[in-house]
């Protein structure tokens, strides 16, 4: 996993709002205490020092958590390794806080209240005035990992969502790339049989197909256009059909036009055709095809009558294209039917 830095840096490092914090958490614990000298009538002269002293501890451990949290971003992830983080950040933060502690006290009571020299250093004292700093150390270390491990979380979460839709719009591409190259192939596999049967009707055919491929080409990039566009490209292809079957292929649209709602590109086309492609159209059995719109469901229909030989070559997709894409778009499915000598497909209308 990719761990990155964050924009705390900014506060942290020695922004105003950052002295401002460490001076209030001064403030508050040197009055604390001087409440307590209050108390034993030992007056205001040490106030000045505790707030000196405290504010630069709290400086100095605030500032070493902030900048152990930023090292341990980079290097450990709370996703990946949370124990060996956990462990390994507390011990650095408590060494970093003792050295620390001990370091601050010393020359403050060195320098400033000057209780020793260099001939007698009370090391045992020194180590015992880090008790406190060690206790604030916890607190400290618990803001600091809470806010990191949600941070991360956080970040992950967002990355892992960016990474399934990138992932669903490439598959979803996928399928539609599967469209373009389908369609023409089974639409050259019907010209190549008109052109030894019928050249008129050839002629015919590729005049009406180039304005019908331009559709194709237009929706190849959407990922859903309107209930209106589909059922024109419908009609459109159906009209083609007709000038290959004539007055063996008969169909109905039956959609009120004001209707709205969106569908899959070239929805209808792949249903249309697969009705086409596996069953019989003669002028005898004539093939029927009824599209109507019942409660925002399009309903698409045709009598079943298959073809006693082996059905056109075909690139193998159509139902499964339409029920994969209607997955990744949305939480609705398609229903199939084949029953009473109709087989019916129900594609539910989307409303993005």
């Amino acid at each position: 996993m990719k761990i990155t830095t964050r924009g705390s840096k900014k506060f942290w490092n020695f922004s105003p709002a950052f002295l401002a914090g460490n001076l209030l958490i001064a403030l508050v614990i040197s009055i604390g205490s001087f409440a307590e000298c209050i108390a034993t009538g030992e007056g205001y002269g040490d106030l000045a020092q505790d707030i000196l002293i405290s504010f630069v501890m709290s400086t100095t451990l605030s500032y070493g958590g902030f900048l152990m949290e930023d090292y341990f971003d980079r290097t450990i992830s709370w996703i990946q390794y949370p124990v060996k983080r956990l462990i390994l950040e507390s011990l650095c933060y408590f060494l970093y806080v003792f050295c620390a502690s001990i370091v601050i006290i010393f020359l403050f009571q060195f320098f400033v209240i000057k209780n020793f020299t260099l001939n007698n250093i009370p090391w045992n004292r020194l180590v015992g005035w880090t008790q406190f700093p060690m206790k604030v150390s916890f607190v400290i270390l618990f803001i600091l990992i809470s806010r990191s491990f949600l941070l991360e979380w956080r970040t992950a979460a967002i990355e892992s969502e960016q990474l399934k839709t990138e992932r669903f719009a490439q598959q979803y591409q996928s399928l539609k790339d599967q469209l373009n190259p389908h369609f023409l192939f089974n639409s050259l596999n019907v010209l190549s049989n008109l052109v030894y049967e019928n050249p008129d009707t050839a002629a015919k055919f590729i005049r009406q197909l180039s304005s019908i491929y331009r559709y194709v080409l237009e929706v190849q990039q959407e990922e859903l256009v309107t209930l209106k566009q589909e059922l024109g490209f419908a009609e459109n292809y159906l009209s083609l059909q007709k000038i290959r079957f004539e007055e063996s292929l008969q169909y109905h649209i039956r959609v009120d036009a004001h209707a709205t709602g969106s569908l899959p590109p070239l929805s209808l086309q792949l249903l249309l055709e697969n009705a086409i492609k596996h069953n019989v159209a003669s002028i005898k059995m004539p093939l029927k095809i009824d599209i109507e719109l019942i409660k925002n469901q399009l309903i698409v229909k045709n009598n079943v009558q298959p073809k006693s030989s082996l059905p056109e070559e075909s690139t193998g997709i159509g139902l499964s294209n339409i029920s994969k894409r209607y997955e990744l778009l949305s939480e609705e499915n398609i229903a199939v039917s084949n029953a009473d000598g109709q087989f019916t497909v129900t594609l539910p209308l989307l409303f993005p």
